[in-house]
């Protein structure tokens, strides 16, 4: 099976092309841009297939990063994996960014539990634990710092993402949030198909909101 995935919930713009049958990557194609995915994503597949010497009439199936992370980001990477899946008639499936962060971790601690951790900013904490297997152990939620500390305190296991100096005082090093796109493609492979359609899970809802008081009365 040929898995095209997509990740657009960070700061990283990514695609790859991965074969499943074979559990070989054929192309991956990633540029740091921030914003602007909308602009850059089509852009990022075409050089993904041109690297796996593939077209998009090969693919099997979709996968693509549904969240939490960037509104705006999400929304894209979501609607494009839709709507290849539609022109295609092939499954689009959607992995958690926690998910990822999660089974990135145990390929540097197999073996072990991983509680997934992003810091949300606004006291709060992304977070979600996953045992041995990658198999989750709770909801991903959106918890104030303070519960995710005693959360914490209780896990046996490792701690991944931006959210790790917060709930490990005695964390050294550089701790970001990343989506490794060769992950995402390998977890799209293995994901159920009959799960239902990609949807956006943001865990709260977006910075900008409508200022009602200005808007204009309809005649």
């Amino acid at each position: 099976m040929i898995v095209l995935a997509l990740d657009t919930a960070g700061v990283d713009c990514a695609a790859a092309i991965y074969d499943s049958g074979r559990n070989t990557m054929l192309g991956e194609a990633s540029d740091m841009i921030g914003k602007g995915h909308a602009e850059h994503l089509m852009g990022i597949v075409d050089r993904a297939l041109d690297q796996a010497g593939v077209s998009l009439s090969d693919v099997d199936r979709i996968a693509v990063t549904i969240g939490p992370g960037s509104f705006t980001g999400i929304r894209v990477g979501v609607a494009a994996a839709r709507g290849f899946a539609l022109s295609l008639n092939i499954p689009a499936v959607g992995i958690t960014t926690l998910e990822v962060m999660a089974a990135a971790q145990r390929e540097n601690t197999p073996g072990c539990a991983v509680l997934a951790a992003m810091d949300a900013k606004r006291d709060e904490i992304y977070l979600q634990s996953f045992a041995a297997d990658g198999s989750p152990l709770d909801e991903a939620r959106a918890a104030s710092v303070v519960e995710a500390q005693a959360f914490a305190a209780g896990f046996d296991g490792e701690i991944t993402g931006s959210a790790t100096p917060l709930l490990k005082p005695d964390a050294t090093g550089e701790h970001i949030n990343t989506f490794p796109i060769s992950i995402v493609a390998r977890l799209g492979a293995a994901a159920n198909p009959n799960a239902g359609k990609p949807k956006p899970v943001y865990l709260r809802g977006p910075d900008a909101k409508p200022q009602a008081g200005y808007a204009v009365a309809r005649v």
